[in-house]
């Protein structure tokens, strides 16, 4: 069973796959490794493709050290204006994030989109909330944030100190909405994606056209064990199918390095594992405690945050496929 995706693999797969898919042809031009933007330092922006950009969060959990910066965030620029996907743990990132846009680019920006309801992805919205930048969000997430994250944004002034977490505020946004739909802002057209309850409630991903760049929030993960408390697994398996059938060029993960489109494949195995071992314990009986140490994965250890995600993971599949047992 592979590891995370070699690119050198990924570039095989996408030449293969050209034959019935002509858009792919410009991937086989040149090696995907050499296409691909090395990791960048956290909060420095990355050009991804043309007017595309990312900005990388820390590996590991959020800390006093890292300033909470775990989540990746990014902008897309057209001749009409920027459009900024996620914005950070804090309204102090967020301020950072509009600086690092500003000294790229002289064109407004037009909007901040929130792909999931993850703490290091919504509080940077108060900075964009400061300068009269709509917000938009799914209507599914806007729910679970307006329910839960007042609470996120204590725990994290308890972790990482009131000043690191001044003038962030719980936003809400401006603009919902409910299905898959496109964006025509900024003179490039962005596609919105929803797949329902997937890797969590209202998660989305934004697909740049122009680029075949996908910002995929929650839905992928890179380098790093992606976390199914908030999902529904058959809806994930049915996102990341649609993913799978999507002209990628690049991913913006919501954690971790870019990566080529292979990523979607790589996160369904590690999904498709978990579950294949987690309902193994559950027909053999196992008590949840044996749990986190029965379900290693050793093809995804070298993961971040494998040792408590992944642990964590394992125990939340196992009690789903319990109670879904006992419910027969």
């Amino acid at each position: 069973m592979a590891t995370a995706t070699p690119f050198a693999a990924e570039r095989r797969a996408l030449c293969s796959a050209a034959l019935a898919a002509p858009w792919l042809l410009g991937a086989c031009a040149m090696p995907l490794t050499a296409a691909l933007p090395a990791a960048g330092e956290v909060g420095v922006p990355v050009e991804v493709a043309a007017g595309v950009y990312m900005l990388q969060g820390a590996s590991g959990e959020a800390a006093p050290e890292n300033a909470g910066r775990v989540g990746n965030a990014g902008f897309i620029v057209g001749p009409a204006g920027v459009v900024v996907v996620d914005s950070g743990t804090s309204y102090q990132e967020g301020v950072a994030l509009l600086a690092s846009i500003r000294r790229i680019t002289s064109q407004p920006v037009r909007l901040l989109l929130l792909t999931h309801t993850r703490q290091e992805f919504l509080f940077g919205a108060a900075a964009f909330a400061e300068q009269r930048i709509p917000v938009q969000m799914q209507t599914q997430a806007a729910r679970l944030m307006a329910a839960r994250c007042e609470g996120c944004l204590k725990a994290l002034k308890r972790l990482l100190g009131e000043e690191a977490m001044r003038g962030t505020t719980v936003v809400k946004p401006d603009v919902l909405f409910d299905t898959s739909t496109t964006l025509d802002l900024i003179g490039r057209p962005l596609r919105l994606l929803h797949f329902g309850h997937s890797s969590g409630p209202g998660d989305v991903a934004v697909l740049d056209e122009r680029t075949g760049v996908l910002f995929a929030g929650g839905l992928l993960d890179h380098e790093r064990i992606p976390d199914v408390q908030d999902s529904r697994l058959p809806g994930w398996h049915q996102a990341l199918a649609a993913l799978a059938s999507l002209p990628l060029r690049r991913i913006v993960p919501g954690h971790g390095p870019v990566a080529g489109p292979g990523l979607v494949g790589t996160v369904t195995q590690y999904l498709q594992q978990l579950e294949s071992r987690a309902q193994a314990l559950v027909k053999a009986g196992a008590a949840l405690s044996e749990v986190p140490a029965a379900t290693h994965l050793p093809h995804f250890e070298g993961w971040d945050q494998y040792e408590t995600i992944h642990r964590r993971n394992a125990s939340v599949v196992f009690l789903r496929l319990e109670q879904a047992q006992l419910a027969l």
